[in-house]
C-alpha cells in the first residue's frame, strides 16, 4: 500500500510541477521599459504603443516610425478608430491564457493597439488595382490606434459607405461582424422567428438589433432602463429593462437568444428558449484571470448533452465578404452606428477605461488629435 502511495504521489508531482512553472511563466508581467530613441532622419507618426501589460496607464502616446506600404498594401491616415473588448484584454494580458496562445509571455508581443479603423487611402503599393489615393474605407488592422496603419489589398479593408461619417464606419466591423454571424451562421436566425437580444444596448447588441431586423425577425432587447429608448429606437418589437423584469422568468420563449452578457445562468437561458431553440453565446464576463470568459464555453460544453437546445459557442472571424455586406446595409439605411463618447487619440487609454466599466451604450469612437 505505501509503494502505491508513493506512486501517486510521484505521479501528481510530475503532472503538477510543469503544470506549476506554465502557470508562473504565463502570470508574469514584465516592469515596463523605457521609450526606445528613434533613429536619425526617421518619418514619424504619433501612436499608442503598449510595452507591458497593466492597466490604461502603462500605454504610452508617443512618436513611432510611420509605416511605408508594401506593394500590396495601401497606406491609410486613420480618421477614426473604434475601442472593443478586444483592446483592454490584450493591454492587460488577461485571461493568462491569452498570454499561452501568442499575446506574449511577460509582455505584449505586438506593441501596437486598435483594430477597427476608417480612413482615407494616402498611398498604395504598385500591384494595388482595386483603391486609389483618396478613397475613403474602413476596416479592421492591427496599429489602428495611430495617425497611420497599412493593410494589404486581399486583406479586412473595402470602402466606406458615402452616408456614413469616419466615426461611424470605424464602429462597425468588430462589433457588427460578431453580430451578423451570431445571428446568420450560429443562429441561423429565419424570417418569423422570435429573437431574443440581452444586452441590446451595448457594443455587439445595437448591431444585433437591427441585423436581426433585416433578417425579419421580431426583436426583443434587454437593457437598463436608461437605454430602453435607444433599444427601441434601433427597431426592437420588444424592450425588457432588466430592473424591472427577469426575462428567463417569463412565459415567453424564444427561437434565439444571442447572450452578450453572461449575466444568468445558462440553465435559466435555456429555459427561456423553445425545446428546439439556440443559444448563442457572445459575451461571458469573468474575474477569472486565467481563462476569462472561456469559462462560459467550458459550462456550455459541459451542458450541452442534458438540455434540447442547442448550445453555440462563438468567435467571430473577420472577413471581407461580411464587412462589404455590412457596407451595403449602412448604404441603404438599414444599420447605423451608435456612438456613446469620442475621445482624442492621446485619450486613448481614458477611452479604453470607460469601455472596462460596461457602461458604455453601443460604440466608443477614438479620433486624431
Amino acid at each position: 500500500m505505501r509503494r502505491r502511495h508513493k506512486i501517486a504521489a510521484i505521479l501528481f508531482l510530475i503532472l503538477a510541477i510543469p503544470l506549476l512553472v506554465v502557470g508562473v511563466a504565463i502570470s508574469y508581467t514584465s516592469a515596463c521599459p523605457p521609450v526606445p530613441v528613434l533613429a536619425s532622419g526617421v518619418t514619424t507618426m504619433k501612436a499608442i504603443v503598449s510595452r507591458c501589460y497593466g492597466p490604461p496607464e502603462v500605454l504610452t502616446y508617443e512618436d513611432v516610425a510611420k509605416p511605408t506600404p508594401a506593394d500590396d498594401e495601401l497606406l491609410v491616415k486613420v480618421r477614426a478608430a473604434a475601442v472593443n473588448p478586444l483592446d483592454w484584454h490584450y493591454m492587460r494580458g488577461e485571461p493568462y491564457v491569452m498570454r499561452l496562445m501568442g499575446a506574449g509571455i511577460g509582455a505584449p508581443k505586438d506593441q501596437t493597439m486598435g483594430v477597427d479603423f476608417a480612413g482615407t487611402v494616402e498611398a498604395v503599393g504598385k500591384n494595388v488595382a482595386t483603391f486609389k489615393p483618396g478613397d475613403e474605407v474602413f476596416g479592421t488592422r492591427g496599429g489602428a490606434f495611430g495617425e497611420y496603419l497599412t493593410v494589404r489589398e486581399s486583406r479586412n479593408v473595402v470602402l466606406k459607405p458615402t452616408n456614413a461619417s469616419f466615426e461611424q464606419a470605424a464602429a462597425v466591423p468588430v462589433a457588427a461582424v460578431t453580430a451578423l454571424q451570431a445571428l446568420r451562421d450560429k443562429g441561423r436566425v429565419k424570417a418569423g422567428q422570435k429573437i431574443l437580444i440581452n444586452g441590446a444596448s451595448g457594443g455587439v447588441g445595437t448591431y444585433a438589433v437591427q441585423i436581426a431586423k433585416v433578417l425579419g425577425a421580431e426583436v426583443t432587447g434587454v437593457c437598463s432602463t436608461r437605454n430602453v429608448q435607444l433599444v427601441r429606437s434601433l427597431g426592437a418589437d420588444h424592450v425588457i429593462d432588466y430592473n424591472n423584469e427577469d426575462f428567463t422568468k417569463g412565459e415567453k420563449r424564444y427561437d434565439v437568444i444571442v447572450d452578450n452578457v453572461g449575466n444568468h445562468p445558462m440553465l435559466r437561458l435555456t429555459d427561456a428558449l423553445q425545446p428546439d431553440g439556440i443559444l448563442v453565446i457572445v459575451g461571458s464576463p469573468s474575474d477569472d484571470r486565467w481563462i476569462g470568459a472561456l469559462i462560459g464555453f467550458i459550462k456550455a460544453t459541459l451542458l450541452a448533452p442534458f438540455v434540447s437546445q442547442e448550445l453555440s459557442r462563438f468567435f467571430s472571424s473577420m472577413n471581407k465578404e461580411d464587412l462589404t455586406l455590412l457596407r451595403n446595409l449602412m448604404q441603404e439605411g438599414k444599420l447605423i452606428s451608435v456612438i456613446d463618447r469620442t475621445y482624442k487619440l492621446s485619450e486613448a487609454p481614458a477611452a479604453i477605461a470607460y469601455l472596462e466599466t460596461g457602461r458604455a451604450r453601443g460604440k466608443v469612437v477614438i479620433l486624431p488629435d
